[in-house]
């Protein structure tokens, strides 16, 4: 029996990017792999301390694309994931030209650990017969997730859910997690509890969890460490 050999970097970048968008023939992103189909970055570039990967949007000029990959293909990989992008005014300078900035993202990527701890908090998986814990609270928009974001899960006190985490972005091979905390609940650890509940349930389904979140959220990050997750790739995509 061959063993198989374990993921880079950038095989778990390459994990991620099917997760975060739609692709056609070409490799292009059609749009966002979420409930919404929310509209797709024009340019996405991740870089991982073994090798960077990149996307343009289906509907960016041909000509454009190659020159912007020209660019791409002279960005180092990323051994501080933190360091700043070597051509990021080049890559501005070419999206500007062709249409105005809209958004601009950047933030780490992350993997979980081979363990996971357990936590004693009443974690329950939401179905349609508890959309009543949703219900009157920060988090009711989840509801529309109940059936479309699974596993969902969340953490139940008083008989109201607390803090919820689910797969927002589902392939066959990889869940990315989204997880939000109601802000009078924030401080005592339930995002991680939830997180981590979602990530052992998702490994029951047989796929990867996954976590991103941008540079400027401290407290998702605060997660990440606390959990004990691997940081892999750094993302930075401009609409």
């Amino acid at each position: 029996m061959v063993t198989p050999r374990p993921r880079l970097a950038r095989d778990w970048l390459d994990l991620h990017l099917d997760a975060l968008f739609l692709h056609d023939e070409r490799r292009r992103i059609v749009t966002r792999n979420a409930l919404d189909r929310g509209p797709a970055p024009r340019f996405f570039l991740g870089r991982t301390p073994d090798g960077n990967r990149w996307r343009f949007r289906d509907d960016f000029p041909d000509a454009l694309a190659s020159r912007l990959e020209a660019l791409c293909k002279e960005e180092p990989p990323a051994t501080d994931l933190r360091a700043p992008l070597q051509h990021e005014n080049g890559y501005r300078e070419f999206l500007a030209g062709h249409a105005p900035i809209a958004e601009t993202w950047s933030g780490p990527a992350y993997r979980f650990p081979a363990s996971l701890p357990p936590t004693a908090l009443d974690v329950v998986r939401l179905t349609a017969g508890d959309a009543h814990l949703l219900r009157g609270g920060d988090l009711e928009p989840w509801l529309e997730d109940i059936g479309h974001s699974e596993p969902l899960v969340a953490l139940v006190r008083e008989d109201h859910a607390v803090s919820v985490c689910g797969s927002v972005r589902i392939t066959p091979e990889a869940h990315e997690a989204g997880v939000e905390t109601s802000a009078g609940a924030r401080g005592h650890g339930f995002a991680a509890a939830v997180v981590a509940a979602w990530a052992r349930t998702v490994r029951e389904l047989g796929a990867e969890p996954l976590y991103s979140t941008s540079w400027d959220n401290a407290a998702s990050q605060a997660v990440a460490r606390k959990l004990g997750l691997t940081p892999y790739a750094s993302d930075y995509w401009l609409a």
